[in-house]
Formats: C-alpha cells, structure tokens, sequence
C-alpha cells in the first residue's frame, strides 16, 4: 500500500502559494507521484512536472493532480529544470525530486526568506536537517564525502559559507533563475545554478531541511 513515510502534511500561513511554483523533473516516478502531488497541493498554485518521457502512467497522474506536464529534451535533470524554469508562471520555483527524498512540509522554510526579500536563492541543507542516506553504508558515506568536497571548493572559490551546495531542495526567483542562462544539462545544474547566482549578487540562504530514504 502506497503511503507518506514523512510526518503529516499541514499548510502553514506563512507561504504564499499564489506565488509558488513547484518544480518536479522526473522519469519512470509514477509510484512515488501518486503519493508526492497530492500532498503538494495547498503549498504553490502552480505545479509543474517535467517528464524524461516516462513509459509509466506519469501524464496521467500530473494531469489528474492538477500539475502542468512538459516533456524533456530527452538531455537529463539539468535540461528538465531549464524546461521547468521556462514554463513557470510564479514569482518563485521551487524545485523538488520526485523520489519522495524532499519533504513538502518545509517549501514554506525554503520561500519565507524570498517572500521577506531577504534571499534570491535559497537552498536546503541535509547537513542542518538531517538526511537518512548520509550514514550507514560505504556508498552513502562516499556521497557524503563528496557532497562535503564539492561544497567546500564552491565556499572558497565563491565566497560563500555553504553546509550543502548539491541539494535539489531549493527555492528561488524565476526571475533571476532566467538571467542567469543555465546550460548544465545533468546533476551539475545545482552547482551552476549556485556559483552563476552569487556571481550575479544574488543573495543566497541555506535553511535545515530533512532528506528521508530514496
């Protein structure tokens, strides 16, 4: 039986869901759609699902939740977050992967600080929240290791005080996620999306957000 590992789901009031729109590339997640969309709704407007051409019955669940659906360029996760970012309608994308690792519960923690104009990008730390791959075996230590690796060379090339530079879980103005000119066409396109931004003088927050089990 399908279900939500993760706590229970209550909107709060502090996010604006007129001014949200989520972001969910993805390909053969038809599973995990069924139980991720619903529990989105109520926290953006507008919901976005940007599809590696899936064989599942993907179109189907995003059109019954609701959710806008685009195909892809068939070019990886880069190219289906530049699909996203061209179709949003919203002030603020939020961008979530659909393999319920990301927990709707804190997108009003990620908005809040754009909301506040105290941030133009804000990313989500599993260093600060906690992440439940990021212990007990080789592979998910080696990952942890190389997340810690990358963020540190993007803190001192970039100036920037970062705990986790290569989470998905993030929030920014679709605005400047336009002028920035995004190219990276795989999991590099979080990097990018960091380093062009603070090049940019774009402010940029971390906030503590929780990543349950893939």
């Amino acid at each position: 039986e399908l279900s939500w590992d993760g706590p229970a789901i209550a909107v709060p009031s502090l996010v604006a869901p007129l001014a949200v729109s989520v972001v969910i590339p993805c390909k053969e997640e038809a599973r995990n759609l069924e139980i991720l969309l619903p529990n989105v709704v109520g926290f953006a407007e507008e919901l976005i699902v940007v599809d590696g051409h899936s064989k599942d019955h993907t179109r189907e669940l995003a059109q019954q939740h609701g959710a806008k659906y685009f195909l892809d360029n068939r070019q990886g996760k880069g190219d289906g977050i530049r699909v996203g970012i061209e179709k949003a309608t919203r002030p603020i994308c939020v961008f979530m992967d659909a393999d319920l690792s990301h927990d709707p519960n804190d997108i009003p923690k990620l908005v809040q600080p754009i909301l506040d104009d105290q941030a133009d990008l804000v990313l989500g730390s599993r260093i600060r929240g906690g992440g439940d791959e990021f212990h007990a075996t080789f592979e998910e230590m080696v990952r942890l290791c190389g997340n810690a690796g990358l963020t540190w060379l993007i803190n001192m090339r970039c100036g920037l005080d970062l705990s986790d530079s290569q989470n998905g879980f993030r929030a920014a103005r679709t605005a400047l996620l336009r002028r920035l000119r995004l190219n990276s066409k795989r999991h590099t396109i979080e990097t990018e999306m960091t380093m062009r931004a603070k090049r940019s003088g774009a402010r940029i927050l971390e906030v503590a957000t929780h990543e349950y089990r893939r």
